[in-house]
Formats: C-alpha cells, structure tokens, sequence
C-alpha cells in the first residue's frame, strides 16, 4: 500500500475536528467561526492532547486560497451599486468608525509599548467590523428587518472596501518602512487608478463574454469560469503590486452586476465554506495559550477599547448623520467586534515580516472574546441607551430625541456640487482610460514592435496611430463632450457659475492636451507633440459628431452591462414596479366598448393587467374603491391605476372613445400614498385583513416594498412588519389623516 500524503491526513483531521466542533457550536447557538477556530487550537502545535497537523505550510497554502475564495465571495455581495446607495447615515458612520478607530488602536498600540508597525496594523484591524458575525446575530435574533440594522448593512458595505484599501496602504508602509507623503499619495493614486481600470474594463467585456457563452453553459463550467476569472484577477493584484485579496475581491464586485451574480454566489457556498473553514481553522493553530496568558492584560484593554471605542466612534457618526441617540447607540453596540478581515490584515503583518509574533494570537483572542460579547451587546442595546440617557443633561437628551432627529436629511448639495461631481468623475474615469492605453502602448507594444521589426521607423508611426483610433473618443469625452442636465442649465444660466462652468472647460482640455503631448513625447519629441496636440484637438471639434456616435456606441455598451441585472429583472416581471411608476388615469367606456355592461370580476383587468380600479364616476354618483361586483357602464369615468404600459394594453382592450388628460392632480376624490410602518406601530404583527386598514382608508393596499423587495397587490393574509413601505390608494380626505395616525398604537 502507498505512503499517504500527510497534506490528506492532514485535511482528514482539520475537517472532522471543524465539523464536531461546529455542530456543537450550532447545539449552543455559538457562532460557527468561533468553533473553527477552537478546532484550529486543538488540532495545532500548542495543544497536545489530540492528533497534531503535520505540515502546517500546506495548510497555510490552503487558508491563503481560503482568503481569495472568501473576499470573491463577499464582492459577489458586494456591488458598487449598494455602496452608492448606503446613504449619509452609513456612509458617515463608517468613515468616523474607522478614522476613529484607527487612531485609537494606533495611540493604544504606542501607550502599551509597542512599536510603530504593530501599532499601526493594530489600528488598522480594529477599525472593521465582522460581517459574518453582525449578519448571523442579527439572524438569530430576528432583527434583520429594523431600521438601524439596514444602517448596519451599509456600514458594513462601506467598511468592505475601506478594508482594501488600508491593507495596500498598510502593505506600501510595511514594504518602504517609511510615512513619507508623496510615497503615501502615490501609493492612493496607484490603487485609484487600478480600480478605476480594472473595474470599467471588467464590467465592459466579462458581462458581454458571460452573455454570449450563457448557452453554451451549464453549472459546472460556470463554476469553473468565475473561478479562473477570479485567480486571473489574483494574478493581475500580484503584479502590480497589490494584496492578492484585492483581486479576488474586484472581481467579485464586478461579477455581483451580471445576471449570472446569484448563480455564481449559489455555486461559490460549498467552496467558500470550505476554504473559508479551514482559513479559520489555520487561524486557531496559531493561538499559543502561552502567548494568551503572557499578554492577559493587552487582550484586555484592546477587547474594551474595541468595545467601547466603536460605540461611542459609529454612535458619533450615525449621530451627526441625523439618526437618534437610541438607533446611534443600536449601530454602534452591534458593530463592536473584529473578526475575518482583521485576521487578514493581521496576518498580512506576518506574512510581510513586520509584525511582532504576538500581535497575531491577540488579535485573534480579541475576536474570541468580542464574537461572544456580540449577541448581547445587540440584544441589550435599548438597556444600555436607557442607561446613558440617565448620565446626560436633560437638554442634550431633548436635543437628541427631537422630532425632526431620526429623520433629518444632510443638507441637500446645491446644483454646482452635483455638475462639479459628475464632471470629476468623469474626468477621472476618463483619464484613467487614456492612461492606461498610451502607458500600454509605449511600455509594452511599442518595446515588442521595435524588436520584432529591426526597429523600423514605420513601427512607431503605426503604432502611435493605432493607439490614438483607440483613445480618440475617450479623449473626445474628456475635452468635448457636455451632459446636458436640469442642474447644468441653472449653472449656465447663472452669472456666479458660468466662469467657473468654462475654467472647467478649460482644465479639460488642457488634460487632454496633456495626454496628447505625454503620448508623442514616449514616441517621438516634445516638438512633434506639440503640432500633434493642436492638429488632435482640431480633429476633435471638427468630427465631433461622428466620434460621439462611437463613444455612445461605447457608453451604451458600459451602461447596459453595468445595469444588466435591473434590466433582466424589469423583463422577467414588469409588473413588479407598478405601483412605483404607476399613476392615476381616467378612462371613458364608450359605449361601444366590449368592456360594457360586465362587472370587475368577469374583466380580471387585475389579474391580467396588473391594474387596480380606484373609482367608477357616473355621473353625479362616484363609487370609490368599487368591488368586484361593480359593473362598468357605457359613458363611466374609470380612475385606473398604473404605468403608461398597461394602460396602453387596457385601451386596446376596451377601446375607449375619448381620453381625459392624465395625472393625479386632476382628482380630488382619491389619491395614491406611501407610508413606512414604525417600531411602535399597531399595525405590527397584523395581517391587512385583520389591520381593517382598507376599510379605515376606504381604498386599497397596492404595493408594499420590504428590505428592496416589491411586492405587487398583496393578498389579504400578508403580514405587517417594521420598516415596510406600504403604498396605498383611498380616499383623499381620508388618507393623509389616516397616515398621520397609522404608527400610534391605535388609529
């Protein structure tokens, strides 16, 4: 019999001891990470009354796949469009959090004594939350659907990327061991720029790739596909410098805007929670019980000042993002711990040589300690809010609690910031593309023409020729093009703004300009670059037309792929959004119309139109909400509810003779509202045939939206939950008293 590779029997006692382990975590409703990393102790070095792991290499290599494969599974969660829509509340929260907490950790680091490397990647671990824990205490606990759990979320999402980020910063700081500004600002440029071109590249030709191969796929070779998609992208971080994490991460981000997303996150779990089992398995091997017990009192102050540091840090920023001291208090205690990200950017500091040997073990006792603390420090966040509002002044109490507190918006930016916005972004994603062809072209192609054609002069003419056709409507964009918007049209109307509206005209061509003349100084000279920047220019003004027609062709293309999930899913089911795009009608029956003479039930225009007859006008006698036993007559006005679509596919069916203008404003009898049920609402836990609120309202329920997802005219037993945005239709003298009431305990 051959001799069994010790990685096998090596993998044979990690998996059983992280199973058992994990059922008995599961048994005490503990979380399963903690129980990989206990599994992790007693398999590893330092515990020697069980078998022992061999070859602890081997499984290094396998967590660093477990890295990988877990930050592509958390970019499939990702999506930048989540991140643009986590909103002021989030947002603030998360960059006070890690600010803050990155500040704490680093002074905390130096005040024990530790050196400024260690302190460094102290603050850095300290300043990100744990997804996995935050999303499996809010499960348990039946608390996903709050409001401040959504704020939660987008914390979260927001703190995904800012840890990226600090782990190149804190990999260019460990590798030139020096805080030099220029290496630092550098260092921010360089990972922009990536991001910038590997994101718009990605999302250009991988959707377009994945919808042209779709039919030739089947689940195993789309598995395979994203994967090798994802290690390329791997390889790509490497060489140029960056966190392999990074990678996997961009391209699971980019991934998360196909259609393909859900799938693939389907098929990513089982090896997500394998390699991410044993990535947490190889994080417990490390823990020296030796190491613990020596550094009790660290362990200590770094668990209460996680603790305590990222109550008051989130709680401050959710609070001056407009939320209440309660839901600020809430954000802040639920986001109290480290966990898979702070590993990471722990052991990156050992893996780069730069981190003393203890930091590692700490930080994984920390996580130890504050997964533990999490569950009850959410579920006890109300006793601990009560608790400080006891300590403040009465008046800051009231300040905090004002009416306006919970809902305050941050100032709205005027129509400048919104034009200057879009124009900075443009010009650097813009910029970006531009860059990265000329650099391509005079670092790569340019090196390989020359050596395969004897340096021939024609080489250079040719290339630089190819590389402007490709950067032409880029550069076209950049210096020529305007998006017409309301906002724009009150700039340029403004004596205050139009100079500032032509100096960025101006800054844009001088890019451009730039562009042009760095594009002939690699090739030729700067004289040469010169006359080719006036002749480009020119070219631009002069074919403008022809070249935007490509450039939208390009812009199309970009955009269709980046909202290629919205689009398939607006298809598979429009009905879906029609409350939210729908308005209210009025139709004439002619009296022709087949429609005539037939009650409500017998047309089914709901069933199979998706539609909603608010009101029937005969004359002076108005039969608002009509039932299903309501017969529509020649010469009846129907008021109808739904988008310009479905009202098309209902006049080709009753062929009415003569349309009255449309709009809501037009009516005066019923009215279409949207209210967002509350935590002390009575209608809570109450089905709406039990709530009695379309009897209250004398209309109808058309639409509720819960946690992003749409639902169409809801059945009579559909449950009230907190947070549901409920869309009703009724009685226009009746429903805004009604909606003033809804969230009191009675109405």
């Amino acid at each position: 019999m051959g001799h069994l590779p010790h990685l096998i029997t090596d993998l044979a006692l990690i998996l059983a001891a992280a199973g058992i382990v994990a059922i008995i975590c599961r048994r005490f409703k503990q979380p399963v990470v903690l129980g990989y990393i206990l599994a992790g102790f007693l398999v590893g070095p330092h515990f020697s009354f069980l078998p022992t792991v061999l070859e602890r290499e081997n499984i290094s290599i396998w967590s660093e796949i477990g890295v990988i494969v877990l930050l592509f599974a958390l970019g499939l969660e990702f999506s930048f469009k989540k991140l643009i829509k986590v909103g002021a509340p989030a947002s603030i929260g998360a960059l006070s959090e890690i600010i803050f907490m990155s500040l704490i950790g680093f002074g905390t680091g130096k005040l024990m004594g530790w050196n400024t490397m260690d302190s460094l990647f102290l603050g850095g671990l300290l300043s990100v939350s744990s997804t996995t824990i935050i999303i499996r205490a809010f499960e348990e606990l039946n608390i996903k659907a709050q409001r401040y759990a959504t704020i939660v979320f987008g914390i979260l999402i927001v703190e995904d990327l800012a840890a990226i980020g600090l782990m190149v910063l804190l990999s260019t700081l460990a590798v030139s061991q020096q805080f030099a500004g220029p290496d630092m600002l550098f260092s921010i440029l360089k990972l922009l720029f990536f991001l910038i071109i590997w994101f718009v590249g990605g999302i250009f030709f991988i959707p377009t790739f994945l919808k042209k191969v779709k039919k030739w796929m089947n689940e195993e070779t789309l598995l395979l596909l994203s994967l090798s998609l994802c290690f390329i992208m791997v390889v790509l971080a490497n060489k140029a410098g960056f966190s392999p994490a990074l990678g996997a991460f961009l391209m699971g981000s980019i991934l998360a805007e196909t259609t393909s997303a859900e799938k693939i996150e389907h098929l990513i779990i089982p090896i997500k929670d394998l390699f991410g089992g044993i990535f947490f398995v190889s994080v417990g091997m490390l823990i020296d019980p030796n190491i613990i017990v020596e550094y009790a009192v660290p362990i200590l102050i770094i668990t209460v000042v996680t603790i305590v540091g990222k109550l008051l840090s989130t709680g401050l920023g959710t609070l001056i993002a407009g939320q209440s001291l309660q839901t600020s208090v809430q954000v802040g205690l639920s986001l109290s711990q480290i966990g898979e990200f702070s590993f990471i950017i722990a052991g990156l500091g050992m893996t780069l040589g730069v981190t003393s040997h203890f930091l590692y073990p700490i930080t994984v006792a920390v996580s130890a300690v504050t997964t533990l603390t999490t569950p009850y420090s959410i579920k006890y966040s109300k006793h601990v809010y009560k608790f400080i509002e006891k300590f403040l002044p009465k008046k800051m109490v009231n300040f905090f609690q004002n009416e306006h507190a919970e809902g305050k918006k941050v100032a709205s930016i005027s129509d400048w910031q919104s034009v200057l916005k879009s124009a900075l972004t443009n010009i650097a994603v813009l910029s970006a593309i531009i860059l990265t062809f000329i650099l391509a072209a005079s670092q790569f192609v340019l090196p390989y023409v020359m050596e395969n054609l004897d340096g021939n002069v024609w080489a250079k003419y040719a290339t630089v020729t190819v590389t402007l056709l490709f950067i032409l409507p880029f550069m076209w964009a950049l210096a020529v093009r305007i998006k017409h918007s309301e906002e724009y049209g009150r700039i340029l109307a403004s004596p205050k703004y139009k100079p500032l509206v032509y100096a960025l005209f101006i800054v844009r061509l001088i890019l451009v300009a730039a562009f042009i003349g760095l594009l002939f100084h690699n090739f030729f000279n700067i004289w040469v670059g010169l006359i080719a920047t006036c002749v480009i220019i020119f070219t631009l003004f002069s074919f403008s037309k022809k070249i935007q027609a490509f450039y939208d062709k390009i812009e199309s293309r970009f955009m269709s792929n980046f909202n290629q999930r919205e689009i398939a899913a607006a298809k598979k089911n429009r009905s879906e959004l029609a409350p939210w795009d729908a308005h209210i009608v009025p139709i004439k029956i002619g009296h022709d119309s087949p429609s005539a003479g037939k009650t409500l039930k017998d047309l089914a225009w709901r069933e199979t139109l998706g539609i909603n007859v608010v009101m029937i006008k005969r004359g002076e006698h108005h039969i608002p909400i009509p039932t299903w036993n309501d017969q529509v007559f020649p010469g009846d006005e129907i008021l109808i509810l739904g988008t310009d679509a479905q009202m098309k596919r209902l006049q080709a069916i009753i062929r009415p003779a003569k349309h009255t203008k449309e709009g809501v404003e037009e009516h005066h009898d019923v009215m279409m509202r949207e209210f967002v049920i509350q935590e002390e609402s009575q209608l809570i836990g109450k089905n709406i045939r039990e709530s009695k609120i379309k009897e209250i309202i004398k209309g109808l329920v058309v639409g509720i939206e819960r946690n992003g997802h749409r639902i169409l005219n809801p059945e009579s037993d559909f449950v009230f939950q907190p947070n549901d945005i409920v869309y009703i239709v009724g009685d226009d003298k009746i429903v805004p008293e009604v909606i003033k009431k809804i969230n009191k305990k009675t109405i």
